[in-house]
């Protein structure tokens, strides 16, 4: 696609976010009971392609369970509240009763406490005595320093996750970078690495050996990096991209596929539908579940990024609940608006166009709409 001029001494690339594109029917439509959700990274299968994000306000040891059992995969934040604290619960009970306009610097405060190395430990250790498959998140800044308590508590899938992840992040002591390939080559565990929304720099990351590659930095409903920073993802083009590298990345491995995940921008059941139209193979997402009764923010949303010392870059959002996570995630449904029955609309949306499973489903025609068509 050509660029467009903004200036004379810039000129930038069209690109599209999920409102800016809609699903085409036009094949046979199918069942929705011959349609399959199943998906699969590294050597763990799940039952649909729906993660939880790991953030506080979604994902503790107990409602990871609750999606584990529904078929599913939680990440939980292992910077967060549940690893700094014994029992996080009467702050995170606070935190939906703060004022939305000082929230950020009772954030900061409780979240500058230290992080018990063997709270870690004990996080993951009950998510695996709930029987489900355990996935922990760390930032690239603090990987170095917890990797090890991760991997040696037992996690089978650890996620590396940042606004902007390359292959090799240097971090306040120049003479020792986090270099991905080196270490995810020294794992015994599948690392799945992300935000990207390049092709290029996806492309780095697959080279790593990651078995997942996350696409955005998790902007959503609660991110404000965009005015903070002027980062912006448009989602629908950033998945469309890293499909491409994935793709690319497949024949030059000589046959290796690298799972690619959309991460944030994704509030309602039509944009997983979308994402996944885009190429994603999976979707991680945060603002649906934290809807949910059973989530421990109970229709209070935050996220890591509010919680920075000097530069928040997030915000307590308040939604309100709509359901339990269960309803949530497979329904029924009372509502019309895409909060409930994620999977039940991801599966008509799927059976409408006429696909019986999500690789299939990369396949179905999109259309540009609106004004955003034209240039």
């Amino acid at each position: 696609m050509a660029d467009i001029e903004i200036g004379g001494a810039k000129r930038g690339r069209l690109t599209y976010s999920f409102d800016d594109i809609a699903l085409v029917p036009s094949r046979r439509t199918r069942d929705d009971g011959s349609v399959s959700l199943s998906w699969r990274v590294d050597a763990y299968s799940f039952d649909h392609p729906v993660i939880a994000a790991p953030m506080d306000s979604v994902v503790s040891p107990t409602s990871a369970a609750a999606i584990g059992a529904l078929g599913g995969l939680a990440v939980l934040n292992l910077e967060g509240l549940w690893t700094r604290y014994a029992d996080p619960t009467s702050l995170i009970e606070e935190i939906r009763t703060l004022d939305t306009q000082t929230a950020n610097r009772r954030l900061q405060e409780m979240y500058a406490a230290p992080i018990d190395v063997d709270l870690i430990g004990e996080r993951i250790a009950q998510m695996r005595a709930a029987g489900v498959t355990t996935a922990g998140a760390l930032s690239p800044q603090r990987t170095q320093q917890y990797w090890k308590a991760v991997v040696d508590a037992g996690v089978d899938i650890f996620v590396i996750r940042g606004t902007t992840v390359s292959a090799e992040h240097v971090g306040a002591d120049e003479h020792e970078p986090l270099d991905l390939k080196r270490f995810i080559y020294e794992l015994d565990v599948p690392v799945i690495v992300g935000g990207c929304a390049t092709y290029q720099g996806a492309l780095h990351l697959m080279r790593t050996g990651a078995a997942g590659v996350l696409v955005g930095f998790g902007g959503g409903a609660s991110h404000t990096t965009s005015a903070v920073l002027g980062l912006q993802v448009p989602m629908a083009s950033a998945v469309a991209d890293v499909a491409a590298a994935r793709r690319d990345y497949l024949d030059e491995s000589g046959g290796r596929y690298v799972q690619v995940i959309a991460d944030g921008a994704m509030g309602r059941s039509g944009d997983l539908a979308k994402a996944i139209a885009c190429g994603a193979d999976a979707v991680m997402v945060g603002s649906p579940l934290a809807r949910a009764t059973d989530a421990p923010g109970a229709g209070t949303h935050w996220g890591l990024e509010a919680t920075h010392p000097s530069l928040p870059r997030g915000e307590v959002v308040r939604f309100g609940t709509v359901g339990t996570i269960a309803e949530v995630m497979q329904g029924p449904s009372e509502r019309a608006d895409g909060t409930m029955n994620l999977l039940g609309a991801l599966r008509r949306a799927m059976s409408t166009c006429g696909y019986r499973d999500l690789k299939e489903f990369q396949r179905v025609e999109v259309t540009v709409v609106g004004t955003s068509a034209q240039s």
